[in-house]
């Protein structure tokens, strides 16, 4: 590449980082650090009507926790700021007159209330090259008229003047040439004067380019857009200096059609935002990835395979992985279903890579919520050693381990039904007999034990273990049961075996 590359990610701090902005940064991060560039934060909160406050901090904390870090930008600085578009108000003042004084865009009066009743009385009113000299605009009233109305103080907004009937070719990374005629786009409006701001338009093609952004790598939502963002380069005379474009895929519903929404979420039991939010206004707690026990490498892994493909079958990546075998032109140009259980199978794998010791750690605040305060951290260590396998969460670690730290109180009815014969009883009692005989109850020996002595009295084995583990467990779950009895130690394991004698009979 001839540039150097620089990219940038620029939310706008409307609420919480939707997970479809998360695989944008991450696929930006992956791009500059595959060509040793550099990536901007930028905030883009021209839109003073919907900023959010928190949604800002928000949006560094989840991409930090994430792994996602910047080379400058808001937090991080740099020789570019300042990196939010609140702040860089006079900066895109000078490039609105640039445009007014080329005549690239004009001063428009229209208000709301004259907007919508020409919306009424023309069908599909598009406010462009056939509708824009029947407006209140500086195109139509006298140069005396514009000037009088802003020294007054009305309100007023800058529009693009775009020449019908052109076609505007846009070179796009992953999706080739795409071409659009001019005549279907309308005279966007670039500048406020309510806020004395810009729109999202001027401003992101003023600080791409101040930025010396190399490549826009964005949501597909962002390409129609992109036909007004060539044309404004032309605007300014910075053709040679356009980024290249990149417009990434949507992600999907799990089920059905559409973009992924919250709703989604909601309605099937995932994640949709990165950490959990609490809404200021309306107070609605949604939930997020971190809180709800993944491990961020699970997520950033899990994300780099909606709408990218390296070409190979391996699955597990590590951040570094990723970055060496990320390319842009692999980007998939269709959507991609959100597959939340395969997001949980990830977190699955990135939870087995983990110690006994730092799973334990991580347990023992779940395991003081429901009472269990004081535990061995071996017998802990242990519980978790066993169960691990078996859970996508540590918080399933209780659910699964939970008879380890509290004797059942009461047996699973259906596996009584199915697990209680009539000489069950009798025949734990002889069992926990064998065990109490035992100098120790090691799993490996005492599973010898027992079922040598199951052998010489011909008894049947399944029906003993499946009785033993409802007695010792409460329903028919766990790891091997020698292990558990291992665990429990002899003295509890004898205790269990005669209470379930005593309840079941």
């Amino acid at each position: 590449m001839d540039r150097k590359v620089r990219v940038r990610f620029a939310p706008s701090p409307t609420g919480a980082l939707h997970i479809g902005g998360v695989r944008t940064a991450l696929y930006n991060y992956l791009f500059a650090r595959k060509h040793e560039g550099e990536m901007i934060l930028r905030i883009e909160d021209t839109d003073s009507n919907r900023f959010v406050p928190g949604a800002e901090e928000y949006i560094i904390e989840a991409l930090h926790w994430l792994g996602i870090h910047f080379d400058e930008g808001v937090g991080y600085g740099g020789e570019y700021g300042p990196y939010r578009q609140s702040e860089r108000r006079d900066i895109y003042k000078k490039y609105v007159d640039q445009l007014l004084q080329n005549g690239k865009a004009y001063i428009a009066f229209d208000s709301p209330e004259e907007l919508e009743a020409k919306r009424k009385k023309i069908e599909n009113f598009q406010y462009d090259a056939h509708t824009r000299m029947q407006m209140r605009n500086s195109l139509v009233l006298p140069a005396e008229e514009v000037s009088s109305l802003i020294e007054e103080g009305h309100q007023y907004v800058v529009r693009f003047k775009i020449e019908p009937n052109e076609d505007i070719h846009v070179q796009d990374m992953i999706r080739g040439e795409v071409v659009i005629n001019s005549s279907v786009l309308d005279d966007k409006v670039l500048y406020k004067s309510a806020d004395n701001l810009p729109t999202y338009h001027l401003a992101n093609i003023v600080d791409d380019h101040l930025m010396e952004v190399s490549h826009v790598i964005r949501g597909e939502e962002w390409l129609p857009s992109a036909p007004l963002h060539v044309l404004l380069y032309r605007a300014f005379g910075w053709e040679d200096a356009m980024p290249r474009f990149a417009h990434l895929s949507l992600l999907l519903k799990p089920d059905g059609n559409g973009k992924l929404s919250k709703r989604d979420g909601d309605r099937l039991g995932f994640p949709v935002f990165p950490l959990d939010w609490i809404d200021p206004k309306t107070g609605d707690k949604s939930s997020g990835y971190r809180e709800a026990g993944y491990y961020p490498e699970a997520v950033i892994n899990f994300l780099a395979l909606l709408g990218w493909n390296p070409g190979e079958n391996a699955e597990i990546m590590s951040m570094d992985e990723l970055i060496q075998k990320f390319e842009l032109e692999k980007c998939s140009k269709s959507g991609a279903k959100f597959d939340y259980e395969k997001a949980r199978w990830f977190n699955h794998h990135y939870l087995q890579k983990q110690s006994v010791t730092e799973l334990a750690k991580a347990f023992l605040p779940i395991l003081k919520a429901h009472g269990c305060e004081k535990n061995d951290i071996q017998l802990v260590e242990k519980a978790v050693s066993l169960t691990k396998e078996r859970v996508n969460f540590v918080s399933e670690l209780w659910e699964q381990s939970s008879f380890f730290f509290v004797a059942p109180e009461v047996y699973d009815e259906k596996t009584v039904k199915k697990r209680w014969k009539e000489d069950c009883g009798t025949l734990l009692s002889e069992m926990s007999e064998q065990i109490a005989a035992l100098p120790n109850v090691k799993a490996e020996p005492t599973e010898q034990a027992i079922k040598q002595w199951i052998e010489e009295h011909q008894y049947p084995l399944g029906k003993i273990m499946n009785a033993c583990r409802l007695a010792l467990v409460g329903e028919g779950k766990g790891p091997h049961i020698f292990d558990i009895i291992e665990l429990l130690g002899q003295e509890e394991t004898i205790k269990r075996i005669r209470l379930a004698i005593e309840r079941l009979g």
